[in-house]
């Protein structure tokens, strides 16, 4: 028996299966696309050529689009995943949880190994994937690419918190001619400063902070966010699949009940 988390984002799908103990087998992701229902079965047909068949084993959606999932076992919601994810990538049972997602960014009090308190800015794409992705097309660089330059630049800011104003402001700065580096510093500097005044809202004074979800990957901006938290915020490379892996925790529970 094989326990699969299935996290579809709304900008990537992360897949995770464990066994019993909880030893990773398999670890998957891919774009979401316009279909959640589409991308639900374009995983169900990688776990089955992977071996790891939905039918045969205990599945837990969650996400923007657990609810697409037909072959789920159970649905959980994405803040008590990514909680439970973060404290078995981590090992704190008292933590702060920063997720900067595609479309939003969750911060998580976790106590106890369990959501204490949480904040999710989801009506605005300020301090998201998103934003990094619409700065990053107007500088024709890939996020990656962006944050790279980023470490490169300085002394520029963008005021407007608003993704098109703030498109806007870059646009302006391109037309007076200055340094792509400095923009890109801009642009990071403007998600880092925005995800911080969320997380100063949160009791998260003296607790280890960590970062997962999609920019869990970028030195450069854990370094930002250590800075301006003036705190060390810890990652590693698993950290994005932070959802699924807590989803797969909640499948050992529900097999253990079947059991």
């Amino acid at each position: 028996m094989y326990y699969i988390g299935v996290d579809i984002g709304s900008t990537c799908a992360k897949t995770t299966v464990t066994d019993a103990d909880g030893k990773i087998y398999f670890q998957e992701v891919c774009p979401t696309g316009w279909s959640s229902v589409d991308t639900a079965e374009n995983i169900r047909k990688q776990l089955a050529d992977a071996g790891f068949d939905p039918k045969d084993n205990v599945v837990v959606a969650t996400g923007y689009g657990r609810v697409a999932i037909p072959y789920s076992d159970k649905t959980v919601t994405e803040i008590t995943c990514h909680c439970a994810g973060a404290v078995q990538l981590f090992g704190h049972q008292e933590m702060g949880v920063i997720d900067i997602g595609g479309q939003d960014t969750k911060i998580i009090e976790v106590e106890h190994g369990m959501v204490k308190n949480f904040i999710m800015n989801d009506k605005c794409s300020a301090g998201t994937g998103r934003f990094l992705e619409v700065m990053a097309n107007t500088l024709s660089v890939t996020p990656d690419q962006l944050t790279v330059l980023a470490e490169g630049g300085s002394d520029t800011s963008i005021s407007s918190l608003c993704t098109v104003f703030a498109e806007s402001e870059v646009i302006s700065l391109i037309g007076r001619g200055e340094k792509k580096e400095n923009i890109a510093f801009a642009v990071v500097d403007s998600i880092v400063r925005k995800v911080a005044s969320q997380a100063s809202r949160m009791h998260l004074a003296g607790k280890p902070v960590c970062l997962t979800g999609g920019l869990c990957d970028s030195e450069y901006i854990r370094k930002a966010l250590s800075n301006e938290l003036k705190m060390d915020v810890e990652t590693c490379p698993q950290a994005r699949y932070a959802g699924s892996i807590g989803a797969t925790v909640f499948a050992r529970k529900l097999g253990a009940k079947k059991s």
